[in-house]
Parts: C-alpha cells; sequence; structure tokens
C-alpha cells in the first residue's frame, strides 16, 4: 500500500483589523499580532465624510458664503485623508515590529457599514476590532461599531476589549 501524501496546509486566513485613532483599536491590533500571529493582515480605516461637504456655498444654513466654498472643502477633506494615511502608516509600523508585512485600505464613508462592505469586499475571513467599552446609554446614543459589525459583517468577528 502506497505511502499518503501528508494533507495540504490549511490555506492561510486573510484577517482585516479596523483601527481609528482611539487606544482600543490599537490594542486590538498589538492583541491580534500576539496572539493570532496573521500571515495576511490588511489595515483598514475609515475616512469620514466632511461635515462641510454638505453645506454647498450659498445654502441658507451656510454661516457665510465661503464656509462651504470648494477650496475649504477640498482642503478639510485633504487634511482627513492625510490623517487616515498617518493612522494606517502608524500601523504598518506596529506590524513590522513584529515581523508581519501588511496591506492597508482606507474607504471613505461611515465606519460601521464601510467597515462590513470592505471585509466584505476583500473577501475577509475574520474582522478584528477593538472594543471602546462604552456604557449602555453611551452606546444608545453613538452607537457601536463593533455590535453593528458583529450583526452585519458576513464573516466572523473578534472583538478585542482591553483589560481594566
Amino acid at each position: 500500500m502506497a505511502a499518503q501524501a501528508p494533507p495540504p496546509p490549511p490555506p492561510e486566513q486573510k484577517m482585516m483589523v479596523a483601527i481609528d485613532e482611539s487606544e482600543c483599536s490599537h490594542y486590538a491590533l498589538e492583541w491580534a499580532l500576539r496572539n493570532l500571529a496573521p500571515r495576511r493582515l490588511i489595515l483598514f480605516t475609515v475616512q469620514p465624510f466632511s461635515p462641510l461637504s454638505y453645506l454647498p456655498a450659498g445654502s441658507p444654513r451656510a454661516v457665510g458664503p465661503s464656509v462651504a466654498s470648494p477650496e475649504l472643502i477640498r482642503s478639510v477633506t485633504e487634511h482627513q485623508r492625510q490623517l487616515a494615511q498617518a493612522l494606517v502608516d502608524k500601523a504598518k509600523a506596529i506590524c513590522a515590529e513584529h515581523g508581519v508585512e501588511a496591506e492597508t485600505a482606507i474607504e471613505v464613508g461611515d465606519p460601521k457599514e464601510t467597515i462590513c462592505e470592505a471585509a466584505e469586499k476583500l473577501n475577509v475571513d475574520l474582522l478584528i476590532l477593538g472594543s471602546h467599552s462604552r456604557g449602555p446609554i453611551q452606546r444608545f446614543f453613538l452607537g457601536s461599531v463593533s455590535n453593528y459589525c458583529s450583526h452585519h459583517a458576513k464573516c466572523p468577528v473578534l472583538v478585542v476589549k482591553k483589560k481594566e
């Protein structure tokens, strides 16, 4: 009887860590790097819509004619893009310290929906989020990105809560 070949190794899991400027998202990233040893990692952040983009120049709600000028909207949007890029660059450097080469992605939109859409579009096997540890009243008024994603993402979701 011929010897059977060993089973093929499991496919690499593609993991995505959603990051923002909070300490809890950086903790989730560090936790994932230490405990999951990802080989395929995507660092994802959401650039919020510019609040000025909703006020066209000359709008009756505009404070003055220049409040929502195209130049100001472009400037604010570019500043937000630079902040988002700096955030993923910092996270990528943390990954490099752990010997992990990560991909990065930045999208514009509502964080809850955009994270779920990106996880599906990028065919992620595991979505990793940090928990802000908000109380029930704050969650009611502010919403919870991790709660939304755990109910709406089409892949498994790991919510990492920092020990207190």
